[in-house]
């Protein structure tokens, strides 16, 4: 009884953090960036507030990666066309983003990445690479269908935990506090206070001299199949 319960702890710590590579290899920073370097990468758009994210990069002369769910983008497909064209990157997210995505079997999990991928390539130059699950949750289903899509999966080191709460202190004194380089961030571009840290964040960055670049370069990983 006791390993069983241990081997369902150990599990359960393995699936919910997505830094562990427990199920899938996730790639959730670069250790070896000895440069003031960082990524940024935002979930669940696109959406209103994608907007003045994208206004805030433009500003700080900043490129991001957008993960977005696929849903989402059959309500916005200009902002996404707007995100894309505006040179940054974007990554599949899943179709629904459903609190119960991590119980679907490997079959629904690759229909849902695969029809997100059919959404975002109708404006990219060809088959999309990265895929951060929902939640940053993995499983034996999630692994099986990844081997199917071929995606390669992106993950964080630096949560700002924006999804959680709206309070604008604490979330950037979260991301300066874990601040380094090769670190990638998530953020959200769902919501007002997201926005308004994004670009107390950016400043930071700019004094003390960190450059944002791209999860490609970051990475040295392909955006886009072809």
């Amino acid at each position: 009884m006791v390993i069983i319960l241990v081997w369902l702890g150990i599990n359960a710590f393995g699936s919910s953090r997505i830094s562990s590579n427990y199920h899938v290899k996730a790639y959730c920073n670069n250790p070896s960036e000895t440069e003031k370097k960082i990524a940024l990468t935002f979930d669940d758009g696109p959406s209103i507030y994608t907007l003045e994210v994208l206004e805030l990069l433009k500003k700080y002369n900043a490129k991001a990666a957008f993960f977005c769910i696929g849903k989402n983008i059959e309500q916005h497909p200009e902002i996404l066309k707007k995100v894309i064209s505006e040179g940054h990157l974007v990554g599949n997210h899943s179709y629904s983003h459903s609190k119960f995505f991590d119980f679907y079997n490997a079959k629904k999990i690759t229909e849902e990445i695969q029809k997100t991928d059919q959404l975002l390539e109708k404006f990219t130059a060809g088959k999309i690479n990265f895929f951060r699950p929902p939640y940053g949750v993995t499983t034996p289903s999630i692994r099986r269908a990844l081997k199917i899509t071929g995606h390669k999966t992106i993950g964080w080191n630096i949560r700002s935990l924006d999804g959680g709460t709206q309070n604008q202190e604490l979330i950037l004194n979260r991301m300066i506090k874990h601040i380094s380089p090769g670190g990638i961030v998530l953020l959200h571009d769902t919501g007002s206070h997201s926005v308004l840290v994004l670009e107390q964040f950016l400043q930071f960055l700019q004094q003390n001299n960190y450059q944002v670049v791209s999860i490609e370069e970051l990475l040295n990983l392909k955006a886009y199949a072809n």
